[in-house]
């Protein structure tokens, strides 16, 4: 009988062995999530410089003049490409009737350039055309078959006072040899 005394005491010690390391390994695990979100650092906004000094002389805009300066900004944004849809050769060498014009409203020079959309072969470059300006009539700098050719006249708009390309837009175009 000793010996089953013996086996049950040394179970029942083993027990509260693992009973008191599931609770050692508990405890452990309950302070580290506590320290980790205890010491959790947030982000400090830190402001340094000077301050913004007071109003002397400025004064608030009007309603009108306000209007006056959001319509110049969206003036200054518009572009208008006038091109027509068709230009007609009487034969590949001739001068037809294409017609490009920049209106004076847009404000910035342009060049156009029509290339063929089968090859994206350049046929035309108009050079500079400036507000107000326009071309009506011109010869391809490239002679082409009888028939219509459709094309895409791309609009590379220019600021006036730079000569840098702002922008660009494009427009189909079908050219036609009549011969």
């Amino acid at each position: 009988m000793d010996k089953n005394n013996q086996t049950n005491e040394e179970k029942k010690k083993k027990k509260r062995l693992l009973i008191l390391l599931l609770l050692f390994l508990l405890a452990v695990s309950a302070g580290g999530l506590y320290y980790y979100f205890s010491t959790k650092t947030e982000p400090v906004q830190v402001v340094s410089g000077d301050y913004l000094p007071d109003a002397k002389s400025a004064k608030k805009m009007s309603d009108k003049e306000v209007k006056a300066a959001e319509q110049k900004a969206v003036d200054a944004s518009k572009f208008n490409m006038v091109i027509k849809s068709e230009a007609v050769f009487e034969n590949g060498d001739s001068e037809g009737s294409l017609y490009i014009q920049n209106p004076v409203e847009n404000g910035y020079p342009i060049n156009v350039v029509i290339r063929l959309d089968s090859n994206n072969e350049q046929v035309y470059s108009s050079g500079a055309i400036q507000p107000g300006y326009e071309i009506n009539g011109a010869k391809l700098e490239k002679k082409l078959a009888q028939g219509d050719h459709p094309a895409t006249a791309t609009f590379d708009i220019y600021d006036s006072k730079t000569n840098k390309k702002r922008g660009q837009v494009q427009a189909g175009i079908t050219i036609r040899i009549n011969n």
